[in-house]
């Protein structure tokens, strides 16, 4: 007894139990249970590390409080530790409204971010930095096993493949993103929850002063136009790859505080901003494109964008104080009741 009531009470701590029941319908509700699936898995390996199975393991909470079934436990063959879970929806048949549950997922595949324990950490570490210098994960072996596992829920779901969801936090997100846009030029569409994903460049966004901020934005803007220019004109290229995700909407979840994901805030906003002063093709021509990666060469025939550039997105952002970075980075959140939130709907235009 004295087992159960720790376990509840650090739920209860941690966990969104005001959510008395969930309207799948509703985006408030269908954050905080994506946020508490992912912190399933970061439980999973946390239990893993600590020998804690059966009546003493803490992950199970996460995902029994929603009606969900752990379906699967995505292990990286590097050191055994486990970044991500499978869950299926299983809902009771007394469950109070049967219409918001009919738009809720089938299959949810979620994925952790770093976790700095000993026993995890050299290979999350390991992977943050490749992700930092080369921009991809595409040949790291935990990302092929999460495709591999993304591809096989998505072929049991057969035609109700929009019924699978992916979510990420961190690394889990980037994997989610790489993932989610490997599917969607395959024309499989799934619905995504990226929450704090990295995005790979300066971080503009934490500077205070707004004028610079923009200045920068629209300088940088013009380089970056003028180089894909360039090696267009050589032979280049990657609209029509970026261009093909545009229907793939994912919900881009991020804080200002956080340096990790602030970037996102200035990448969408500033779109609208050089439309607004009449520079709206070259806002288009650089907003799907990096320098570094272009004159790495990955903007040859072929390539794709790099991971952090969306076409289109549903961007969140929790304006909300941040004492610390822990708290601006952390998935925990992502299922408060409070948030002060705002949120941008960002469709591309090709034109």
């Amino acid at each position: 007894m004295d087992k159960m009531r720790s376990r509840k009470d650090l739920f209860e701590v941690s966990g969104p139990t005001y959510l008395t029941y969930v309207n799948w319908n509703c985006p408030h509700h269908r954050r905080s249970v994506m946020a508490s699936l992912v912190q399933g898995a970061y439980v999973l390996e946390r239990d893993r590390q600590l020998n804690q199975q059966g009546p003493d393991a803490l992950a199970p909470a996460w995902w029994k409080f929603f009606h969900f079934e752990l379906r699967q436990e995505l292990v990286d063959d590097a050191d055994s530790s486990i970044f991500g879970a499978v869950y299926a929806f299983k809902p009771p048949y007394n469950i109070l409204d049967p219409a918001a549950a009919a738009s809720a997922p089938h299959y949810v595949v979620a994925f952790r971010g770093t976790i700095r324990n000993k026993a995890s950490a050299n290979r999350d570490l390991e992977l943050d930095l490749q992700l930092a210098r080369s921009g991809g994960l595409e040949r790291s072996t935990r990302f092929q096993i999460a495709m591999h596992t993304i591809r096989n829920v998505v072929s049991a779901a057969g035609a109700g493949h929009g019924r699978v969801w992916l979510a990420g936090h961190s690394l889990g997100s980037a994997i989610s993103t790489l993932g989610g846009k490997i599917m969607a030029r395959a024309g499989v569409l799934l619905p995504a929850f990226l929450f704090n994903p990295p995005f790979l460049s300066a971080p503009v966004e934490r500077i205070p002063h707004k004028k610079v901020k923009h200045g920068i934005r629209i300088a940088k803007s013009f380089v970056t136009a003028g180089v894909a220019t360039v090696l267009q004109h050589k032979g280049g290229g990657g609209d029509e790859a970026f261009a093909a995700l545009a229907r793939w909407v994912p919900n881009v979840l991020v804080n200002p505080a956080d340096h990790i994901s602030a970037e996102y805030v200035g990448y969408f906003g500033h779109r609208k901003k050089m439309e607004d002063i009449g520079a709206g093709a070259v806002g288009r021509l650089a907003t799907r494109h990096s320098v570094t990666h272009l004159l790495q060469g990955i903007g040859k025939p072929g390539g794709c964008e790099p991971l952090h550039l969306f076409p289109s997105a549903v961007l969140t952002v929790n304006r909300g104080p941040s004492p610390d970075f822990k708290t601006a980075h952390g998935i925990h959140q992502w299922w408060r009741p409070d948030l002060a939130m705002q949120l941008q709907c960002s469709s591309y235009s090709y034109a």
